[in-house]
């Protein structure tokens, strides 16, 4: 069973990406890649809190049918983000300095594609995301914890076939 790999993971989160920009099949190409440009202080708050060994779903926002579509691993600690850095970047930032950077960065490996999207309506209707913000109209954070009950939950749907 799929579980057994995630049972020693400090935290679960879920990270949003449009994937016409970078999706969970790009990261399965590459294997690993830094998730870099998140300009949110909530977010990149998370950034910071996450541990090798942390589970993440990988969920596509902005398409016909959002949801969590696979697993990607945390493989490295937080750090800064060169992109703030760079002025030819999307994502610099002016205000940001190599003594005082703002923005982080961690390192996340693919671990998994599901067969099917488990979409937002669906989310939306299982009582372990009741209280989730992911649920909530109008949240926008790309990246958000997710409960050890959302986390089994989600994996005992993929495992059994129901998605």
């Amino acid at each position: 069973m799929t579980t057994s790999i995630w049972t020693e993971m400090m935290a679960y989160w879920l990270m949003k990406t449009e994937p016409e920009a970078f999706s969970l099949d790009d990261l399965k190409a590459r294997g690993q890649e830094p998730w870099d440009g998140i300009r949110n202080y909530q977010a990149r708050n998370f950034l910071r809190s996450m541990q090798p060994g942390d589970g993440i779903f990988i969920y596509h926002s902005r398409v016909a049918v959002p949801g969590i579509v696979g697993m990607a691993e945390v493989v490295s600690s937080a750090r800064p983000d060169p992109t703030q850095f760079d002025p030819h970047s999307h994502y610099y930032d002016s205000g940001s300095s190599l003594d005082k950077p703002r923005w982080d960065l961690v390192d996340v490996a693919y671990r998994r594609s599901f067969r099917q999207c488990i979409s937002l309506d669906s989310l939306r209707n299982m009582p372990e995301f009741a209280d989730s913000p992911l649920v909530r109209k109008g949240n926008r954070l790309s990246i958000l914890p997710i409960t050890e009950s959302q986390w089994q939950h989600v994996l005992s749907l993929v495992d059994d076939g129901r998605q």
